[in-house]
């Protein structure tokens, strides 16, 4: 992982674990405002899988994704494919989905390959996929729900990611975080 990616889990933990110490020395009133009643929960390993296919289940209006890898591979029991038809699921719910993924700079890429093969399968489902430019490497790892969830942190859409790997995530639940967000995913087309 790049030191970038690093220093930003780094913090995010930090945040995580001492927000709620930091809020409590810090009057009532004064402690609203700066927190509001949002929600931060760590999701470390497989927690994000179990978090993230809740959160899809529980999805009312509209699911935004942008991933660096989404690799389903068509077998029913791989997590990647799993999150696919719960995906799918949602949709036929009348959830709107929009998938962003990576496209890399050549088409022989192994990512850009599995990514492809994953969007055809999402689109047959009449789920939107698009990719990012060529020209710069989207490598993000997040998930909105509803203008209020975020997920973000470590994990690709990868068996390994999902089943296998020491990854870290966080759930966040605030409306002012998922709007910047998707501003964010919006500028990446």
């Amino acid at each position: 992982m790049c030191p970038t990616i690093n220093k930003i889990m780094a913090i995010l933990v930090v945040i995580h674990l001492f927000l709620p110490t930091c809020v409590s020395m810090i009057p009532a009133a004064q402690a609203e405002g700066i927190t509001g009643r949002h929600h931060i929960e760590l999701l470390k390993d497989r927690e994000y899988f179990e978090k993230l296919l809740e959160a899809i289940g529980g999805a009312q209006k509209e699911i935004v994704m942008a991933f660096f890898l989404f690799k389903t591979n068509g077998y029913k029991s791989s997590y990647p494919d799993i999150l696919l038809n719960h995906l799918v699921k949602a949709a036929e719910r009348g959830v709107r989905i929009r998938v962003l993924l990576e496209r890399g700079k050549r088409e022989t890429s192994q990512v850009d390959q599995n990514n492809r093969e994953t969007a055809l399968r999402l689109r047959g489902s009449g789920i939107s996929v698009s990719f990012d430019t060529p020209r710069r490497t989207t490598h993000t790892k997040v998930v909105v729900i509803d203008g209020r969830y975020t997920i973000l942190g470590s994990h690709n859409l990868t068996s390994s990611a999902l089943k296998y790997n020491h990854e870290l995530s966080l759930f966040v639940d605030s409306r002012e975080l998922a709007t910047k967000t998707l501003t964010y995913i919006n500028t990446l087309h």
